[in-house]
């Protein structure tokens, strides 16, 4: 049941679409047709097997992720209020045990820190080390597993064996994708015959609301007290919405005379004074921005090879032979570090700006309070 509660969260928090999927039981007895069709939208969505094959890839050298492109929201916010499952949404959770998750998290968060600092000065001085030892000049170094085969030569063997699991998968993949378009057309015909089930089930439900409905509820009085309950729900829901429509018109109005309002004060004080207020705090928004439109080549995302490169350029080698130039995918780490600190910078003085919005709020709830005196932290 965990295991398929969590499988759920994992869809719909990718946005995956289909309520058929939520409503499925949690002992897992049907719903194999769903999961099908739940797998053929993860390989068409996510790209599911080329990041396994990314994950799964051997990795010969000291590699790290960079990424400095722009945090993009994530589809699920988009429309997915709706279909959201309903288990576990429905219990209160206490404050302190969120505050507690949160020093946690912040914890484990300092020592994968630490850990990562402690890897980069280890990585340094393997690198510093058997500068110069390596037969590629771009590289001029051993990374560990290079290191590490230098001092076990033995462990050649797993090495290989992992190189030959790696060159098996890859040749599953060009393999499946020379039989891919039969896949994708077998699960058209799955998807158009789950469609015209769909229909004939509607169609059924519609047929048995309008001839068999009254039939049963001549006979079973536990059936006419449920059509009296749905009448009653029907009434309801038609005042609800009346007493919507009036509430929507109201506010409507007081907007409209709001915002003459407005208007009217704006043309009192003045109108180019209020724009030339509103220009200022554009631009000062947009003064943290314009790092942006300056001409760069390319924003760097995904794995990059970790290079040790001295503070002194040197013209030439150990072994007396010019060095390379620099790859054309080459990211300097210096150029990361500015990128992520104009960033924090940026993101710091949105939350700053947050806050002051949050304390402003908080401080008009309180003057509406009466008798409650609140003392800012």
């Amino acid at each position: 049941d965990n295991q398929i509660r969590f499988v759920k969260s994992a869809l719909w928090y990718h946005g995956y679409g289909r309520p058929q999927l939520y409503r499925l039981p949690s002992d897992g007895s049907a719903g194999s047709r769903e999961l099908l069709l739940t797998f053929s939208w993860l390989l068409h969505r996510l790209g599911l097997l080329e990041q396994l094959l990314a994950r799964n890839r051997v990795k010969t050298g000291d590699e790290t992720s960079v990424c400095t492109c722009e945090d993009d929201p994530p589809n699920s916010q988009k429309g997915m209020t709706e279909i959201a499952p309903e288990y576990g949404l429905e219990d209160r959770v206490d404050v302190r045990y969120l505050q507690w998750l949160n020093g946690r998290l912040r914890l484990q968060w300092r020592s994968l820190h630490a850990q990562h600092q402690e890897q980069c000065k280890l990585l340094h001085k393997i690198h510093l080390f058997t500068s110069g030892s390596h037969t590629d000049q771009i590289l001029g170094h051993f990374s560990v597993t290079e290191t590490d085969l230098v001092r076990q030569p033995e462990n050649y063997k797993q090495l290989l064996q992992l190189l030959e699991s790696e060159t098996m998968q890859l040749e599953a993949f060009l393999e499946w994708k020379q039989l891919e378009p039969v896949y994708w057309h077998w699960m058209e015909t799955v998807l158009d015959n789950t469609v015209e089930e769909g229909n004939t089930c509607e169609s059924w439900d519609a047929h048995v609301e309008k001839s068999g409905l009254p039939k049963a509820t001549s006979g079973c009085p536990w059936a006419d007290d449920l059509t009296g309950q749905i009448d009653r729900l029907s009434r309801d829901l038609m005042t609800l919405r009346d007493r919507l429509h009036e509430l929507v018109t109201h506010r409507k109005a007081a907007w409209c005379e709001k915002v003459k309002a407005g208007e009217e004060e704006l043309q009192k004080e003045g109108f180019f004074a209020a724009a030339r207020k509103i220009q200022e705090s554009v631009e000062l928004k947009l003064r943290d921005l314009t790092y942006l439109c300056a001409p760069k080549s390319h924003k760097a995302h995904g794995a990059y090879r970790l290079v040790f490169r001295s503070k002194q350029p040197a013209s030439r080698t150990g072994s007396g032979r010019p060095a390379s130039r620099e790859p054309v995918s080459a990211v300097g780490a210096t150029e990361v570090i500015r990128e992520l600190q104009m960033r924090g910078a940026s993101l710091e003085r949105e939350l700053k700006q947050l806050q002051e919005e949050c304390r402003q709020r908080l401080g008009e709830i309180a003057e509406g309070l009466n008798g409650v005196i609140c003392v800012s932290p």
